[in-house]
């Protein structure tokens, strides 16, 4: 059982690219609270955040790349949220 993504369980879900941009943002609007604090913890919180979100858009390009080889192999996804690969 998926408790975010689109799953048999859970065809109101979301895309994994579409939750990955959320949690960018998130990380991205701390930044910005942070970004004119010069102590070392807080310089320090912010380069972590740095690279966490380029990981995070490296995350959604693959997550694409992902939805757009099923939706080419597949077609859509299904209304009843059932796997296009692999089983249930």
């Amino acid at each position: 059982m998926t408790h975010f993504l689109v799953s048999d369980t859970n065809p109101d879900g979301s895309k994994l690219e579409d939750i990955l941009r959320v949690i960018r943002n998130d990380i991205l609007i701390r930044c910005t609270k942070i970004s004119d604090d010069m102590r070392p913890e807080a310089q320090q919180v912010l380069q972590n955040n740095v690279k966490i979100l380029d990981q995070i858009s490296q995350s959604i390009v693959l997550a694409e790349n992902s939805t757009q080889i099923l939706d080419k192999a597949f077609g859509p996804g299904t209304e009843d949220g059932s796997p296009r690969i692999g089983s249930e």
